[in-house]
């Protein structure tokens, strides 16, 4: 980790892009820092520096004047920067994966995925670069043609979450890049340092490309950032990850403004199981999807709903596989299951088994925290199981924890129903080897959420599909298709390229 972030022994100051100049720890923000403590043994990492507002303002009349220089460079061009930047990361991928796992708290293996995704952005971006096409239609004039362009936004504000604290931001960061957009990042309070990383590993391709400053920064601080963010006009786009309830905040800020967002916020995913599915193969899903992460993922796998037949069936196989899962540092590959983000997730947990255990809820694996050897954090948690109704409160809501709800389903339709029975719609999933089960569950009738699965479980999406979904998880599309289009305007152009001056509609109006 050395090779990739500055000597932790003094606070390290966020800056731009090139790494040319770093914000004065003395300025609005009073030299005020950010702690990074891991979740894995307790100890500090290292402290960071807070933007204070006239950082803020500095990074954003900065990113403004890039954006002049940086839409006008061809999108092939800004492609092939991108492609570099995946190359960075190639070269730095066990580092940082190292470093998110050590900082977030998630599994070795999980925290080299992630950098995979930012390296897969990368190249899907690429590609992208020359494919940021419109339409040309048809017009009612005679010599005239219509088509349409896609024009870059201006400055994007990415405001991202602790559970996936590098990837997401390179899903919307890449995207914009070739897009023509400049961005400003605030990641999480809770992992400011592989933000920092990511800035460090790109200042060399940015540098030696001679990019403006300000096509890529980084503002650190708490969720104030993130106001001045959606409140601020110059900022085009502001793409949040998180809760519904920050969700919500930034919702009202943006519009309020008429500016765009683009929302990525809570999940409340089910699998369901019918009488059809080969267990075998879902049973290993459904513990990744529950316990991946320690159950901080949007895509964990929440509610598990039942066919009636099988029931019993699969929650012996689920004890029995839990009785199998070994908790411990994630950086050591043997272990399952890291700690969850801090203390206040802890006491989460705790809370959340409590209500459950009031609502009638009862405990096929029993819940509890770990002390001891090998947990002096105090963030490491049992993932648990418990018997429940879909409509409890308890249930109804997105607890970032890894606890799963088992729930009987006397029908598809009932599955169905209750799959769709909670606020949130990110992701959903049907083990069955029915083709018409599973036709039905992928119909309009079926599933809510944005991303619907058939025999995989409700974790691991690839970025080659839009990754987003409906109803209180924000409605926004990140990652692959046409999710670019959310970067861009759109603009429709008309050419007369005739002598006479119709109109549309067969208007006359004659001088």
């Amino acid at each position: 980790m050395q090779t990739i972030l500055p000597s932790p022994t003094q606070p390290i100051k966020p800056g731009t892009s090139t790494g040319q100049q770093f914000w004065p720890a003395d300025t609005a923000s009073g030299g005020k820092t950010i702690d990074s403590q891991s979740p894995v043994d307790g100890k500090l990492i290292a402290r960071v520096y807070t933007s204070g507002r006239s950082d803020y303002d500095q990074v954003v009349t900065t990113a403004q004047a890039a954006f002049l220089n940086w839409r006008q460079v061809p999108a092939p061009r800004r492609g092939d920067i991108v492609r570099q930047m995946g190359e960075q990361f190639r070269q730095y991928k066990r580092e940082l994966g190292t470093l998110v796992s050590y900082e977030m708290g998630k599994s070795l293996q999980e925290g080299l995925g992630e950098v995979q995704e930012i390296i897969d952005i990368c190249d899907f971006a690429v590609g992208l670069s020359r494919q940021l096409y419109g339409l040309t239609m048809s017009s009612e004039r005679p010599s005239h043609r219509m088509m349409e362009q896609w024009h870059p936004l201006g400055v994007v504000g990415i405001i991202s979450a602790f559970n996936f604290p590098v990837a997401v931001w390179s899903w919307n960061a890449m995207l914009a890049w070739v897009c023509g957009d400049v961005c400003i990042w605030k990641p999480s309070e809770k992992t400011p340092l592989t933000a920092l990383a990511c800035q460090q590993i790109i200042g060399d391709v940015l540098r030696a490309n001679d990019v403006p400053e300000g096509v890529s920064c980084l503002v650190t601080g708490d969720y104030k950032v993130g106001e001045w963010l959606a409140n601020d006009p110059r900022v085009a786009l502001v793409s949040a990850t998180g809760s519904t309830r920050m969700g919500k905040a930034v919702a009202q800020a943006v519009a309020g403004r008429l500016g765009r967002s683009l929302l990525e916020l809570g999940g409340n995913n089910a699998i369901i199981l019918t009488e059809h599915a080969d267990l075998e193969l879902a049973i290993p899903a459904i513990v990744f999807g529950a316990v991946g992460t320690a159950g901080q993922r949007c895509t964990t796998t929440r509610r598990l709903i039942i066919a009636d037949s099988i029931y019993d069936d699969v929650k012996q196989r689920l004890q029995k596989a839990y009785a199998q899962i070994r908790i411990g540092n994630p950086l050591d590959e043997s272990f399952h299951v890291g700690p969850v983000i801090d203390q206040q997730a802890v006491r989460q947990y705790q809370a959340t088994v409590d209500e459950i255990r009031q609502a009638g809820g009862r405990f096929v694996v029993e819940p509890g925290v770990l002390n001891g050897p090998g947990f002096e954090s105090g963030c490491y948690v049992k993932p648990c199981i418990a018997e429940a109704q879909n409509e409890w409160p308890v249930v109804q809501r997105e607890t970032f924890v890894p606890i799963l709800y088992l729930l009987r389903a006397h029908s598809l339709e009932d599955a169905i129903a209750q799959q769709n029975g909670v606020p949130q719609g990110l992701s959903s999933a049907i083990f069955t080897l029915n083709m018409r089960e599973a036709e039905q569950f992928l119909a309009a009738a079926g599933s809510d959420c944005g991303i619907a699965n058939v025999n995989i479980g409700t974790s691991g999406a690839e970025i080659g599909g839009a990754f987003g979904g409906e109803k209180e998880t924000g409605g926004g599309r990140e990652s692959g298709s046409d999710a670019w289009k959310a970067y861009m305007r759109r603009q429709t152009n008309t050419i007369n390229y005739g002598t006479t001056m119709p109109l549309a509609q067969g208007i006359s109006f004659a001088l």
